[in-house]
């Protein structure tokens, strides 16, 4: 007999988790939410989204004192990097985070299971030995690193994301293998700091994803900034020789294999959905052939009263697209109806410069045979990126060719994960290029370079 009956029980307190079990509360549900980790906000704001961001800053700011203030007419009599410091300013910021969490808990009367969440019955979750009923359970256990064979992560030598988080000091040699999101980002925060960084990546650009323009671009300023890139090539092998790693890489579709010596080696393959323990099998939880778990339009599992939301299945790992899942999913218990349309979840990486995206590619329109014009504007001829001296990039419209509708929006360049918003805004409700190119945009801001790429759709471009 369960101790305790709840309305819901949330498994994982990830963004999707946290913001599901919030919302399911403010909607009058009794709420549960089970978390093994001694700290709330999951992987994203522990050791992912949070942390990396608040490096990415912190290295970016250093980077800038340390190359760029002269050019502001600033003379700082030399910089030095207290890597210690930095380290205790980005363990603040996630303390601070994860702290809101646990107020807003108490807030809304979400009760915070402590422990690790098994589901033993269709209604019945368990949490080390004490049995909990919920007529909801929601599976939201967000993600894991994805390894490599044959490459053991020790979290010294050879780290995954989480000890690239925590280096104790910065590394001569790095290797990152993988140039997607996590590598670019993490690569970047330690090329800056004074690493001499080297991204392997199979495919034959890095950002896999991502508009082909676009991802060109990124590796063009990547490479200027002193970042090595080798794509099409795979690492085979990673040794640990006492005094550092040796790994051999060799062409992606086979060839002769060089060794390459590193302090530092970083995997960063991706991540998978994190179901283990979850006893899915011993309820009859069905999971995809990449273990995520399958479920409908309305999150629903085959069985009734699961549901399962966030990096756990089908579409982006983003934390995002895990919370507006959270609060459809708490609105459909509640009875109301919701729906996401995932083709309007904006991509971000926050590298310098940003890289934005939001709908589609122009890959993607030319494989779906669909006719389309194309505006760009650089953030070179925008005023106000000159005067902050941050002129890398452009902005790129894609409308459709006969109603103008807008397909998508990629952006490099400064702020472009805030940019991004205004596109994502107009696509939500159905707008065309011209509706961006006549709504005024104050003068001098970045946003203009989004005003001059959609009157550029036309021809129309101001200012080049």
């Amino acid at each position: 007999m369960a101790s305790t009956s709840y309305d819901v029980i949330v498994i994982g307190s990830g963004p999707g988790g946290y913001v599901c079990a919030i919302r399911a509360a403010q909607l009058g549900m009794k709420v549960a939410c089970v978390e093994k980790r001694d700290t709330l906000g999951g992987t994203c704001l522990n050791i992912g989204c949070i942390p990396s961001k608040a490096l990415l800053s912190a290295s970016e700011k250093y980077h800038e004192a340390e190359s760029e203030f002269a050019k502001y007419g600033i003379s700082t009599g030399g910089v030095k990097l207290d890597l210690a410091g930095m380290m205790q300013y980005k363990d603040s910021v996630v303390d601070a985070n994860t702290k809101g969490i646990e107020f807003l808990f108490k807030k809304n009367k979400v009760d915070w299971l402590k422990g690790a969440g098994k589901i033993t019955a269709k209604n019945i979750v368990e949490v080390d030995g004490t049995k909990y009923e919920a007529k909801h359970i929601v599976i939201a256990t967000g993600s894991d690193v994805s390894g490599l064979p044959g490459i053991e992560i020790d979290e010294e030598c050879v780290v995954s994301s989480e000890g690239a988080l925590k280096l104790g000091k910065v590394p001569k040699e790095m290797v990152v293998i993988g140039g997607g999101v996590i590598g670019m980002e993490l690569g970047s925060v330690w090329s800056r700091l004074g690493a001499n960084v080297t991204v392997v990546e199979y495919m034959d650009q890095i950002l896999l994803g991502m508009d082909g323009e676009i991802r060109k671009e990124a590796a063009k300023i990547f490479k200027k900034q002193g970042v090595t890139l080798k794509t099409s090539a795979k690492v085979t092998a990673v040794k640990n020789t006492g005094k550092g790693v040796e790994l051999s890489v060799e062409p992606a579709q086979g060839g002769t294999a060089e060794t390459i010596k590193a302090d530092v080696v970083l995997v960063a393959v991706g991540r998978k959905a994190y179901t283990d323990s979850l006893g899915l099998d011993g309820v009859g939880v069905e999971t995809d052939e990449r273990g995520r778990v399958i479920t409908d339009g309305h999150f629903k599992t085959n069985v009734e009263g699961i549901y399962a939301i966030g990096d756990v299945i089908a579409g982006p790992m983003l934390a995002h697209k895990a919370e507006d899942e959270g609060v459809v999913l708490a609105e459909i218990l509640d009875g109301q109806s919701g729906h996401i349309d995932y083709n309007l979840i904006p991509g971000v990486v926050y590298t310098y410069p940003e890289v934005a995206s939001v709908g589609q590619t122009e890959e993607q329109l030319k494989d779906a045979g669909i006719k389309y014009k194309v505006g760009k504007f650089p953030f070179m001829a925008n005023g106000r990126a000159r005067a902050i001296n941050m002129t890398d990039g452009f902005v790129k419209i894609l409308a459709d060719a006969k109603s103008d509708k807008v397909l998508g929006c990629h952006i490099i360049g400064a702020e472009a994960g805030t940019l991004i918003g205004e596109v994502v805004m107009a696509m939500e409700f159905g707008a065309s290029s011209e509706d961006i190119a006549r709504t005024c945009h104050a003068h001098p801001t970045l946003q203009e370079v989004i005003k001059e790429a959609a009157l550029a759709v036309e021809g129309n471009q101001i200012h080049m």
